[in-house]
């Protein structure tokens, strides 16, 4: 499969990338998708801490076991589920990213993440607090790189 370097960062991936968010839940099926795709070539493989409340991040990360070192692996960040409520609130503070990077490495089961992504934003965050967040944990190794995942233009063009 063709790769390509993914914008200007080091990160190259192939043509055709896998979007895990629809594996399910049933580990033998999810495993079997992602074994799949990578023996066809497939080395990117991205998913959220929101897809069925962390469990598609441990599926992710139990078939990539053995394999980490051929996927350029990316997920997600921003929402967060509040104990007792139903649903997930919108949270792109600092501290929030900071301990939600923690629970993605853990249920991935790896000690960096290739492209760690914002998964929305608004006009109303706190932009700069939210880089620096990125920043910080690129810095400190836990990120190779960060960006952001929105269907918002005008949300896309702030953050640039």
């Amino acid at each position: 499969m063709k790769k390509n370097r993914l914008g200007a960062s080091e990160l190259i991936v192939g043509e055709i990338g896998l979007g895990c968010m629809s594996l399910g839940t049933e580990e033998r099926k999810a495993t079997a998708l992602v074994h799949e795709a990578l023996e066809l070539g497939v080395n990117f493989l991205d998913t959220a801490d929101l897809y069925d409340g962390g469990r598609n991040e441990e599926l992710v990360g139990k078939a990539i076991r053995g394999r980490r070192d051929r996927v350029v692996l990316a997920t997600k960040v921003g929402n967060r589920r509040i104990a007792g409520q139903d649903g997930w609130v919108w949270d792109p503070s600092r501290k929030h990213i900071l301990s939600a990077v923690k629970e993605s490495l853990r249920r991935l089961g790896t000690d960096y993440i290739d492209l760690y992504q914002l998964h929305g934003g608004t006009i109303d965050d706190p932009i700069d607090e939210t880089i620096e967040a990125f920043e910080q944990l690129k810095r400190e190794g836990v990120i190779r790189e960060y960006g952001i995942s929105s269907i918002r233009p005008n949300v896309i063009r702030e953050y640039a």
